[in-house]
């Protein structure tokens, strides 16, 4: 029986890698990535029993597993307003240092965009990262809002609001064909405008009285 090591798996996702962003989902299949990887079939589907598995292991190498660190990083968050702003801000720096500079990741979103229509690559791609990513953040959002940080609101909902404001500024970057890196001041600003946004909107209004 051959052991499985650590090396062997990762040139098999770099061979899936090149071959999903070339091929596509869809046009991709598993007798290619054994080809290009140099082993056989038997062995590849001993790493990854499916195409799926195969996907979704390169999607949080390439492209999501910066999101599980950030959000481990989350869920430790100081129990205050100050304490939650600099986590957001923290999370927001690790996220776009990602999806702004790093090309294998942004190939990989692009695909996911190109391919989401066709097939089940985006719920996929969802359920490798960003998933655990909002539920995490949700979480932290409602403990905010139970210590009255931030307004009353669905956590989830409100999750997603921020998600949307970190990347409003750099979504552009994935229809540009070969976007200039952001410096990591660049990066700061970005995130520091999205936060600000975001408690502009958040922070609870103090209650009218009555004239």
């Amino acid at each position: 029986m051959k052991v499985r090591t650590e090396a062997r798996r990762q040139a098999i996702i770099e061979a899936a890698d090149a071959l999903f962003q070339e091929a596509g989902y869809d046009g991709a299949s598993m007798n290619e990535v054994a080809k290009r990887w140099g082993g056989s079939k038997v062995t590849l589907y001993g790493y990854f029993p499916s195409k799926e598995a195969l996907f979704v292991a390169v999607v949080q190498s390439c492209a999501t597993g910066h999101l599980a660190d950030a959000t481990r990083e989350l869920s430790t968050a100081p129990m205050s307003r100050a304490g939650l702003e600099s986590a957001l801000e923290h999370f927001g720096q690790r996220m776009l240092g990602v999806l702004a500079n790093d090309k294998s990741a942004l190939a990989v979103y692009r695909m996911v965009v190109a391919e989401a229509g066709r097939s089940d690559v985006g719920q996929l791609f969802y359920d490798a990262g960003p998933r655990t990513s909002v539920e995490t953040l949700a979480a932290v959002l409602s403990g905010a809002m139970e210590r009255g940080d931030i307004r009353q609101a669905d956590p989830k909902v409100t999750a997603q609001q921020f998600l949307s404001l970190l990347t409003a500024e750099v979504d552009v970057r994935l229809y540009q064909r070969d976007p200039p890196p952001l410096s990591p001041q660049e990066i700061r600003q970005v995130v520091k405008r999205a936060t600000d946004m975001f408690f502009a909107g958040a922070t609870p209004r103090p209650l009218a009285t009555g004239s």
